[in-house]
């Protein structure tokens, strides 16, 4: 055991002394000019370090610097600031006048990809079909220049395009490694905060650059994320995810496949590709097991939903309304689309948004420059289905929608709940339309949409006026007639039938005709969706539930009683014309009575009188 801790101590002697040695005899600084050479020589760009290089040697012989800056030929601004570089290197090569970087760490950098760092052109400099790809033959310089591994820490990456906003990265953690043939590991990790919005990013890939830059290609093991602040939802959205990436630099394209990302309770899978250009061309084929857009969009509460917003807030303090992005209310919705085309395929088994859920759905998007147009969006929801073709233009100052729904035993309830409209009525709702306007919301539908649809309705139930019931009640305070007791307050019917017409916040109904054992309606009305009122008018005919004068009781089967509903439609009002109805049955059967008697008395005197008057009436 002594002797190992004397041979022990024997080679941590010679070390040391190797190492002081080294220290005394070769001065880093000798370094400073070859380095600089060897970076214009291979890559164009200037290299500068400030202060004197001095050496470091535990745990690891390192060269370190001062401030170090490093600028693009004809860049205004270098594309990289340092407070400080180490270069750890490697201790046999220095012997033999080799400087063999095994790593490179830069601390407090400020990297910055903006159009002042931009590599220019000289003024009057020829330009080359393409660009050198091969190799340089090493000149014998008595040194050799070679960088395995790359550490950037509590560094800041400043990214802009053209005339676009910054996006600074911050908190930037990368540790690189690559071998003899340029493949190499990455894990990165950092921090974008813009717009009030705060995203926090770290990556693990391993990436081939065997052949950059014609081609490169990468495999994303472990993506986390997460989003907090703006507009995102109060809980954030936060996932993971991973990919197989490539770069191919003749077609300037950029390339994914085996995509598995998720995203709070939401996961999809996928492939694609975006072609770089003026305008970036993107091309997606996209599968969802299960999009929760309630749990990553923030909701927007409906302008015209007072008594929703009544009861919410007797429930609960309404949240405070979000600060206001500088400027943000003055760019139009949905202009981004002018910036790229692209062509989608979605497939989901479930979406959940605003409470409905949507299964099967089958989506096509195609985008060109600002033209979208979906030539088809449908899916199941619940027992029916929806499909929703349409276009939105938005390359023009002013956008326009349209759209042309289908929907199919569709449960009206979900809907109307979903948008806060404050109606109760169910039912199986079908509908064929096309509808227009300028902006993609539910409260601007609401307010300025234009459009014609028929519906029909199957099993539909209205809450609040039963109206079998208020005929029948009313003709029995009136008559000896009795109607049957019903204590359900709703009219229930098998089918609902109309033509409606939209403009601009007003709902017209044409043509109602509805039909259940029990009765049948007819009518039209409107229906005002921003200040909440309707105002309709129906002709009722009960055909079920009357007991007494059997005359009569035909008499009312047969005869359609006016109905008028109207007023809030949390509180609504009617009023029915059964007296004039009443009284036009009594004139009418006494008429008829009279003129019975003058039938039977047409050879008197009186009787021709009482003709001639009733012909008269």
């Amino acid at each position: 055991m002594r002797r190992v801790l004397t041979t022990l101590m024997i080679l941590l002697v010679v070390l040391v002394a190797g190492l002081s040695a080294l220290v005394v005899m070769v001065n880093p600084n000798d370094f400073r000019a070859y380095m600089v050479r060897q970076v214009e020589a291979r890559s164009g760009y200037q290299l500068n370090l400030e202060g004197p290089l001095r050496w470091h040697v535990w745990p690891q012989l390192s060269i370190l610097s001062g401030r170090i800056t490093l600028t693009a030929p004809g860049a205004t601004e270098p594309v990289v600031r340092a407070d400080n570089m180490r270069l750890d290197v490697s201790l046999l090569p220095l012997l033999s006048h080799q400087l063999k970087v095994k790593q490179v760490m830069l601390k407090g950098a400020v990297i910055q990809l903006t159009p002042q760092t931009r590599k220019m052109p000289q003024q009057g400099a020829p330009v080359a079909p393409k660009e050198n790809t091969l190799p340089e033959v090493e000149d014998d310089r008595g040194w050799s220049w070679d960088i395995a591994r790359l550490q950037v820490a509590d560094s800041v990456l400043v990214f802009q395009q053209e005339d676009d906003e910054q996006v600074t990265v911050r908190n930037i953690r990368l540790q690189m490694e690559q071998n003899a043939t340029h493949q190499a590991s990455v894990d990165f990790s950092g921090r974008v905060n813009r717009n009030q919005r705060d995203l926090t990013l770290s990556v693990k890939a391993n990436v081939d650059a065997s052949e950059y830059p014609q081609r490169l290609s990468a495999a994303i093991s472990d993506v986390q994320w997460q989003l907090h602040g703006g507009d995102a939802p109060p809980q954030g959205i936060s996932g993971q995810g991973s990919l197989a990436a490539q770069w191919h630099h003749d077609s300037q394209q950029l390339s994914f496949s085996d995509l598995k990302l998720s995203a709070n309770d939401s996961a999809f899978s996928g492939k694609g590709s975006v072609t770089l250009s003026e305008k970036p061309q993107w091309s997606l084929d996209l599968a969802f097991d299960t999009l929760n857009l309630d749990n990553l969009l923030t909701a927007k509460g409906s302008a015209s939903s007072n008594a929703a917003t009544a009861q919410q807030g007797q429930q609960a303090q309404p949240r405070r309304p979000r600060p206001v992005i500088a400027n943000s209310e003055m760019q139009p919705e949905f202009t981004s689309l002018r910036d790229f085309s692209a062509r989608v395929a979605l497939r989901a088994k479930a979406i959940l948004w605003r409470g409905m859920r949507f299964e099967n759905v089958n989506g096509q998007f195609v985008n060109a420059a600002g033209l979208l147009t979906i030539p088809t969006l449908q899916g199941k929801m619940g027992e029916g289905e929806i499909s929703l073709p349409g276009m939105l233009d938005v390359r023009h100052e002013k956008s326009h929608a349209a759209f042309q729904p289908k929907l199919d035993n569709v449960e009206i309830g979900t809907i109307l709940k979903a948008f806060n409209y404050p109606i109760s009525l169910t039912g199986k709702l079908s509908l064929a339309g096309d509808f227009s306007g300028n902006r993609i919301d539910a409260d601007d539908f609401r307010r300025a949409w234009q459009g014609d649809a028929r519906l029909e309705l199957k099993e539909s139930r209205m809450e609040g006026l039963n109206f079998q019931q208020l005929v029948q009640q009313a003709v029995a305070r009136s008559s000896n007639v009795q109607a049957q007791q019903n204590y359900d307050n709703a009219t229930r019917l098998d089918s609902l039938s109309a033509a409606l017409t939209l403009d601009e916040g007003t709902m017209t109904l044409a043509d109602m005709q509805g039909r259940s054992p029990l009765l049948t309606i007819s009518g039209e009305g409107t229906l005002d969706l921003v200040r909440e009122l309707c105002d309709t008018h129906f002709n009722v005919r009960v055909l079920e539930g009357w007991k007494g004068d059997g005359k009569l009781v035909d008499y009312l089967k047969e005869t359609a009683i006016p109905l008028s509903v109207y007023g809030q439609w949390q509180s609504l009002n009617y009023s029915l014309q059964v007296d004039q109805i009443l009284r036009k049955h009594l004139q009418e059967e006494a008429k008829r009575r009279l003129n019975d008697w003058a039938d039977r008395n047409k050879d008197s005197q009186n009787g021709k009188d009482l003709k001639k008057l009733l012909n008269k009436l």
